[in-house]
Formats: structure tokens, sequence, C-alpha cells
């Protein structure tokens, strides 16, 4: 069973862009959204295409399984997603020992980004890099859950970074 460790922070200025890598676009939509699980699809611009079933309440630690799947079955399953497809292009900024997720937002939510780091152990405390700003984990405003299923709206979301 796979853990799934992570802190998830607003973006408080552009300084992350000199770091990051090249970024990728992602498509991502909910099959199943439930309060304590949830399974997703996500599409990449690359190609890949991938299931995550995540289970479990906790703020910082849930089980994750993830699994590859085909590109066109992950088409037709956003056709059968509940809510909205959310597009972002994630971007992968090393900083002090670990990898940062930066998730730059596009339709709705555009103007939304967020950093998100994974930990190794609900110990593990990352040194901040000064482009974060407010620790937003466990706001459920800003799970992609909610923004997909409308729980959230873009503009007010925005108003908040």
């Amino acid at each position: 069973m796979a853990k799934e460790i992570e802190r998830k922070f607003l973006v408080s200025s552009q300084r992350w862009r000199a770091f990051a890598d090249e970024g990728i676009a992602i498509r991502q939509a909910y099959i199943v959204a439930q309060d304590d699980r949830s399974l997703r699809v996500r599409i990449f611009g690359d190609g890949r295409a991938r299931i995550t079933l995540k289970i479990g309440h906790a703020v910082l630690v849930r089980d994750e399984y993830e699994y590859d799947v085909d590109r066109d079955e992950a088409e037709d399953m956003l056709r059968h997603a509940i809510g909205k497809v959310i597009e972002k292009v994630r971007y992968r900024v090393p900083h002090k020992g670990h990898v940062w997720e930066i998730d730059v937002y596009q339709g709705v939510h555009r103007g939304l980004v967020i950093a998100e780091v994974e930990l190794s152990s609900r110990l593990d405390e990352p040194e901040l890099p000064d482009w974060v700003g407010r620790e937003v984990t466990g706001e459920s405003r800003y799970s992609n859950q909610s923004m997909a299923l409308g729980i959230s709206n873009g503009a007010s979301l925005r108003q908040l970074t």
C-alpha cells in the first residue's frame, strides 16, 4: 500500500520559474469523488495516462494507488467524469533535497498557482523556498477534487492567493 504524504502552499512569486523544468500539461477529472475516497483520471501532454485511487480522511497522509492506462481509455473515462475537467501545467522544481511540484491552473482557475511537496514521513520538515506563500494543506477549497466538482469557484480562489 502506497502512502501519499504531502503539504500544499500558495505560490507568492514567480521566482520558482528560474529553477523549473519545462513543465507538462495535465487534464484530469474525477470518476468517483466522496469525502474519504476518489478515483481520478489524468492525461498528460506527453501521451501518458493514469488513474489514481486515493483513500482516507487524514489531512497529511492518505493511501494512494496509481496505474498507467491506455490513453484512449482515459479519454473515454473523461467523458464519463463527474464535474469539470481541470487543466493545468505542472512544473518540477528541486529545492534543498525535495522536489516541489508547481501547478499553474488554466481555464476557470487561471491565475491560481499551487506548490506541493511530497514528504518521506509526517516528521519530514522541508526547507520552504522563498517563493512559497501561505500553507493550504487540508483546505478543501484548494483540492483538485473540490475545484472539479465546483465546490469552490475560481474567482474566490484567485482573490485568496
